[in-house]
């Protein structure tokens, strides 16, 4: 971060300031806090942060930001009083932003928000030094503070923002304010709170509310919702479709060697190798194909861009190991579609190994989604299945006729697993994120 002035960030927030100082860091966290910098307590209903400000300025920070004073300022620290410190971090990181004339990508979609990220950013990291969301900080706290992580030597950012309301999209790219607008697609996500597709694709749409004049707009040109937006801006399509300025063609599934394609653009033809698993990663490819281009990148770069891409997290990650082994790291999080979905990607595989574990959230439908994924399990020809946790108990029922074992944790079933795990075998490792899966891929990969 670029350091500030006390009196700069009051005047950027419209507070009172009392003290003076420097900045060089914004946290709203007190338990990790860095020194010098700037502690903003947060409101919710079930905390206030401002019970945490001394705390934050005894580890180090240089002041507050805050809506309600200490009874005692401490003469050594500054603070400065807002009416609400939510508004008042939007408004100091829109300020923030004014700082740096690079492009800005900002990214929203139903599902794939995060993988268009990292892939975007792969193929401008090839040219520029970029800037990216961490993990997947999207909401009213995560973007701000992503934008405090600019330094003067970035070139270009790729901001990431999710939403589940009206006017959250609205409200984050007030203060992006992007030079791209990307929409990865439209789903069913949020529905409950948006009440139809046209609803989301009503909320995603207010990206555009604050891009540049001279912006450009890049889309899934397969997304049927997304094909009934008529855009002011210079708008790139991007797949299959003979609608799509940016086309996908000769796609080839190498299982976990990832996939192949052509994209061909007004510009060129570019011949991607796509280090990751599924054809659905043909759209964040093209999409980055888009913006590179635009930004001037060569067709070497990009294609070493997209090479270069690994997903965030545990999301369908490829682990080599020894021996021809493989693990496939989607421990992120799991339901039944995407689990589906990974089933069907492992039974590509010559010696597969499913390691599956509970899902959550699914209510009365948790019973069901367990049975189907171990019916899957055996008409896709899965070689073993490992079943985890109290739910999936199901799972392993449904599994009924093929190699299907059931754990109740996964310290009972490693020397299993691991027995498992033969040359040339392809192991997935997928459940909801609460049930802590990774320590069975951190095992797999010492043996």
């Amino acid at each position: 971060m670029i350091p500030m002035t006390a009196s700069e960030v009051a005047l950027a927030v419209e507070g009172v300031l009392y003290g003076g100082g420097t900045v060089e860091a914004v946290s709203t966290d007190s338990r990790s806090i860095p020194e010098k910098s700037l502690f903003v307590p947060l409101k919710g209903e079930r905390f206030d942060g401002h019970a945490y400000m001394d705390a934050a300025l005894e580890k180090g920070a240089a002041g507050c930001l805050c809506s309600t004073l200490p009874e005692v300022l401490r003469e050594d620290r500054f603070y400065i009083k807002v009416a609400d410190t939510r508004l008042a971090l939007k408004a100091l990181a829109s300020h923030y932003r004014d700082k740096f004339d690079i492009p800005f990508i900002q990214i929203t979609g139903s599902v794939g928000k995060t993988t268009t990220k990292e892939m975007i950013a792969a193929v401008l990291s090839r040219h520029f030094r970029v800037h990216r969301t961490a993990g997947n900080f999207n909401n009213d706290i995560g973007v701000p503070l992503t934008l405090f992580g600019l330094e003067r030597e970035h070139q270009a950012a790729v901001i990431e923002t999710g939403m589940n309301h009206f006017g959250e999209i609205r409200y984050l790219g007030e203060m992006i304010r992007p030079h791209y607008a990307v929409i990865s697609n439209i789903g069913d996500a949020h529905i409950e709170f948006l009440g139809s597709r046209e609803g989301i694709l009503q909320a995603k749409a207010e990206i555009f509310e604050n891009l540049d004049k001279d912006g450009v707009a890049v889309l899934s040109g397969d997304d049927a919702m997304l094909n009934t937006l008529d855009l002011s801006f210079h708008t790139i399509h991007c797949g299959r479709g003979e609608n799509c300025g940016v086309r996908v063609s000769r796609v080839v599934d190498k299982g976990v060697k990832g996939i192949s394609c052509t994209v061909t653009t007004e510009k060129g033809e570019y011949h991607l190798q796509i280090p990751a698993l599924g054809e659905h990663m043909i759209y964040p490819a093209t999409m980055a194909v888009a913006i590179g281009e635009e930004m001037g990148m060569t067709a070497e770069e990009i294609c070493a861009g997209v090479a270069d891409y690994r997903p965030a997290g545990s999301r369908m990650r490829l682990i080599p190991c020894s021996r021809g082994r493989v693990i496939l790291d989607d421990c992120y999080n799991a339901n039944p579609q995407s689990m589906g979905a990974a089933l069907e990607i492992l039974s590509k595989e010559p010696v597969t190994v499913a390691v599956l574990g509970d899902m959550g959230e699914l209510g009365h439908l948790s019973r069901e989604g367990h049975r189907q994924m171990g019916e899957l399990a055996r008409r896709l020809g899965i070689g073993t299945l490992f079943a985890i946790g109290e739910k999936s108990r199901d799972m392993a029922l449904g599994a009924a006729g093929m190699d299907a074992r059931w754990f109740a944790d996964v310290e009972e079933a490693l020397p299993e697993i691991a027995a498992a795990f033969t040359d040339g075998a392809v192991v997935l490792v997928k459940a909801s994120h609460a049930m802590h899966f990774e320590r069975i891929t951190e095992y797999l990969q010492t043996i």
